[in-house]
């Protein structure tokens, strides 16, 4: 049994994740902003503490004889059309809540043994047809700054002796949930359709692998640094968005223009059509087995 502290447990990884540690009989506690509110989203035996990442001196006592914290807690990228209001979020949530829990370990007696911290594939920035793996260099866009900065917060965690692993993230394919939610219901309309050329590689995984690999990195104490979470399988986004169709049974025949992408999502649109061709060797060779290395098969199981 191990002792597991999970920031951002609402959230579609953070279900799954506490879900799958009580199952095995681990001890979980949630920091939460809202603990009430989470108490009635998730049904379990886990410890709910008030959390306030600028005040660290309200919670930084529940760090200490902690096994492992996984640090999944930042406003969500999507939710929002982009602008400098919300990049400004967007950037601090991340970069303050995890300077502050690396900080508050400092000064508990048993510090956790692992730091696991979120990351996503957009530290990489628009890279075309090269091949990305974890000694990479990163990009020099705003989300490739967010994300590197978001994970030189989270290395500062082995000044003190704590294994730190920053999990870089593709896109989660999910039943209802993130990108599935927003692009299955235009499908069904006859409106979907591959993203500007299409022609740029889409890093997709399925929300069972992304939750495995974060209990993979949980209990191999020799994985460290950045790991690359994506399917193997990857395809470019005109044979991701084919392969939806064929599952929804749905004509795939036009793209959808650049500009739209802008209209309806500010800045972020530039981002949603970079292309990250990402290798996942270093996962594989540490002993994680897909269970979803098949587009098609992925689809068809959270369609």
């Amino acid at each position: 049994m191990k002792k597991i502290l999970i920031t951002g447990a609402t959230g579609s990884i953070g279900r799954r994740l506490m879900q799958e540690l009580v199952v095995r009989g681990d001890e979980v506690t949630i920091f939460s902003r809202n603990p009430k509110r989470t108490k009635r989203k998730i049904v379990n035996q886990v410890r709910f503490i008030k959390w306030d990442y600028s005040k660290p001196e309200e919670w930084k006592e529940y760090l200490n004889d902690v096994d492992v914290v996984v640090h999944l807690a930042g406003a969500n990228l999507s939710a929002k059309r982009w602008n400098d209001e919300y990049k400004k979020i967007a950037y601090e949530s991340r970069i303050f809540s995890t300077r502050n829990l690396v900080e508050a370990i400092k000064f508990v007696d048993q510090k956790p043994k692992t730091f696991i911290c979120a990351n996503a594939v957009g530290i990489y920035g628009n890279r075309y047809d090269e091949i990305l793996d974890e000694q990479s260099l990163p990009g020099n866009d705003f989300l490739a700054k967010l994300c590197t900065d978001w994970e030189n917060e989270a290395r500062k965690v082995e000044q003190q002796g704590v294994r730190s692993v920053s999990v870089r993230t593709g896109l989660v394919l999910a039943e209802n949930e993130g990108l599935m939610k927003q692009l299955v219901p235009s499908f069904k309309l006859f409106l979907g359709g591959w993203l500007g050329s299409g022609r740029q590689w889409f890093p997709w995984i399925h929300i069972d692998d992304i939750v495995r690999i974060y209990l993979h990195t949980i209990d191999n104490e020799n994985i460290t640094g950045a790991v690359n979470a994506a399917s193997p399988g990857i395809v470019n986004n005109k044979k991701f968005s084919k392969t939806l169709g064929q599952v929804l049974h749905k004509p795939v025949l036009f793209p959808v223009p650049k500009i739209a992408l802008r209209i309806v999502s500010g800045e972020l649109g530039k981002y949603i059509t970079d292309s990250q061709r990402i290798s996942v060797e270093k996962i594989i060779n540490s002993g994680y087995k897909f269970k979803f290395e098949k587009l098609k098969e992925a689809f068809k199981d959270i369609k």
